[in-house]
């Protein structure tokens, strides 16, 4: 991890940074996890993810994770009523909350779903990081676009996660800043040393060519293509990392050339990709994938593979028109275009020529830089109120609302 706990202010000083996030801190390594671990060289973070439904009383647990970010999770007892279950998630708020007298109070929304109990709270600087739209993900309540409008009505600052969330965004805020996918250099450019990194032991009777992905296997994923891929090659070898959500894992696809491994930790990526040919990105073109700015996208680029992706958006533009990444809608275009990428890479001029442009592209992004441009947001707006005034007003409301 980048920061060392050391570097920042001191414990009496430090802001507390609470965020509250529709995302389990360990499912996989992504945009949250690469902010907040950088944030806590400035910041002390708890980090609140939605319940969890155990036990037989209202409660809480407390996980120590990377950098000293403290992950919290409600825990609920099943069948608990959905208001209580949310009067539960504010309580554990304030509770935290009321550590942070004579410090600056920042409160960090992953998801607008929050706001049905972060409202209760008053924060020096109130943060929505958008980097999802996700109204247009399977299972999404009704509630949320509600909640999205007055989340955005009381935040100071408002983040998206790429081109096109920004568009989508823009008029709706009058502090809004695109900060896309970015990318830690160092732990995929690992990968380009395939010689010193052993292969994976669940990959090592897996021949070549090997065409990989790495992510989370969703409705975002165009299973179709993945089969008639492996079929239109059946010489190459799809290598599919990554759990799987929402989805029944019997509905994907079964060839003996598609493969999948599970999820594996953030640390082992890049040994995995060492021992790729290209990589690819098969995401269906649908209402989920309209807004996504994959972060995966620089991370293959850094690792050294070349790559394959369908037509989104935020990877046609700068990626695929700058000529980062090949761009193909069919399964028929994808696997001509991955013979081109193959015999290029054997091609060791031309490898080089590419891997040069792809460094000089990535020169100028790093999980570094974001974060100090996100913080440097939200420092124009800490005022470090004395006393955050409406805070008891509010928690009076809140406690007679129970009755």
């Amino acid at each position: 991890m980048p920061f060392d706990q050391s570097i920042g202010e001191s414990a009496a000083t430090r802001p507390l940074l609470i965020v509250l996030s529709h995302l389990r801190w360990d499912f996989v390594f992504q945009r949250p996890q690469h902010v907040l671990t950088r944030a806590t060289r400035y910041c002390d973070v708890i980090y609140i993810e939605e319940p969890v439904f155990e036990g037989t009383e209202l409660s809480h647990r407390t996980l120590m994770r990377e950098n000293g970010v403290r992950v919290v999770q409600p825990l609920v007892p099943p069948g608990t009523p959905e208001a209580d279950v949310i009067f539960h998630q504010g309580d554990i708020l304030e509770m935290f909350v009321d550590g942070a007298v004579g410090r600056s109070l920042y409160l960090w929304y992953y998801t607008p779903m929050a706001y049905a109990y972060g409202h209760r709270v008053d924060a020096d600087v109130v943060i929505f990081d958008k980097m999802d739209e996700l109204s247009a993900f399977k299972f999404a309540s009704p509630q949320l676009h509600v909640l999205e409008s007055l989340l955005l009505d009381r935040a100071d600052v408002v983040f998206t996660g790429g081109a096109s969330l920004q568009k989508a965004a823009t008029g709706r805020h009058e502090n809004l800043h695109c900060f896309p996918s970015s990318i830690d250099v160092a732990h995929f450019g690992a990968a380009r040393n395939g010689a010193t990194l052993p292969e994976p032991e669940d990959m090592a009777d897996i021949s070549h060519p090997r065409i990989g992905f790495f992510g989370v296997i969703d409705e975002r994923i165009n299973l179709d293509l993945v089969a008639e891929m492996a079929a239109a090659r059946p010489d190459w070898q799809l290598v599919m990392i990554g759990p799987t959500a929402k989805i029944d894992p019997a509905s994907l696809p079964q060839a003996p050339n598609i493969h999948w491994l599970g999820g594996k930790a953030y640390p082992e990526l890049p040994q995995y990709m060492a021992h790729w040919d290209i990589g690819f990105m098969p995401f269906a073109l649908n209402d989920a994938t309209r807004f996504i700015s994959p972060t995966k996208t620089p991370e293959f680029l850094a690792a050294g593979l070349p790559l394959l992706s369908t037509p989104i958006h935020d990877v046609v533009e700068p990626y695929g028109t700058n000529g980062y990444v090949e761009v193909a809608a069919t399964a028929q275009t994808m696997v001509e275009a991955g013979d081109r990428l193959i015999a290029t890479r054997a091609d060791t001029e031309s490898e080089t020529r590419r891997l040069a442009k792809v460094d000089s592209f990535l020169a100028g992004s790093s999980w570094d830089k974001t974060w100090a441009a996100m913080y440097a947001e939200i420092k124009r707006f800490d005022t470090l109120a004395p006393a955050r005034s409406s805070m008891a007003a509010g928690r009076e409301l809140v406690e007679a609302s129970r009755v």
